[in-house]
């Protein structure tokens, strides 16, 4: 298994996993991951359209900016509307430091290379957003309107996580 590829499957979860005995997020730290989150996909599909060599590569990471700039726009407008403040906290935190740490990584590659690091990623980050969003993100908001800001946004990642499958099913290094 690619080196990358372990290490970000660790990161991800790690950052995106709660304890099964800790308490989990208030909705002010909801708003913190859920936007922490997207922001690293974001940075991520930025790199990918300047850097990636295959045309589904860059389709995709165009696609990632597009739909996760648009989903950090709707939980900012809300949580503004609610008059809650994002709370930064240890996951937000972990999720904006591991997606550097990807970003550099994944600078360190160029063509086929680059381009299978970055759908790996992909798959498995899109994969433990959608457990975090089922297991803790969804189950733990208390607000209605954010809980269901969360389960409107769940069929895109889906939607992101076989496209990216689709795209790492064709990539051969």
């Amino acid at each position: 298994m690619n080196k990358l590829l372990v290490i970000g499957i660790a990161l991800v979860s790690s950052a995106l996993g709660f304890s099964a005995h800790a308490a989990g997020p208030n909705d002010a730290q909801i708003a913190a991951i859920v936007v922490a989150a997207n922001q690293v996909d974001i940075n991520a599909g930025q790199l990918a359209k300047s850097k990636a060599e295959n045309k589904d590569v860059k389709v995709f990471a165009e696609r990632m900016v597009t739909d996760h700039t648009g989903v950090n726009k709707s939980a900012v407008d809300l949580v503004t509307k609610l008059n809650v403040k994002p709370e930064e906290n240890e996951t937000s935190r972990t999720l904006k430091s591991n997606g550097a740490d990807t970003i550099k990584k994944l600078k360190g590659l160029n063509g086929k290379a680059f381009d299978k690091a970055y759908v790996d990623n992909e798959v498995t980050y899109h994969q433990a957003v959608l457990d975090a969003l089922d297991n803790t993100l969804i189950p733990n908001a208390k607000n209605d309107e954010l809980k269901a800001l969360l389960v409107k946004v769940r069929p895109a990642f889906v939607a992101h996580l076989d496209h990216a499958k689709h795209i790492q099913a064709t990539l051969v290094q």
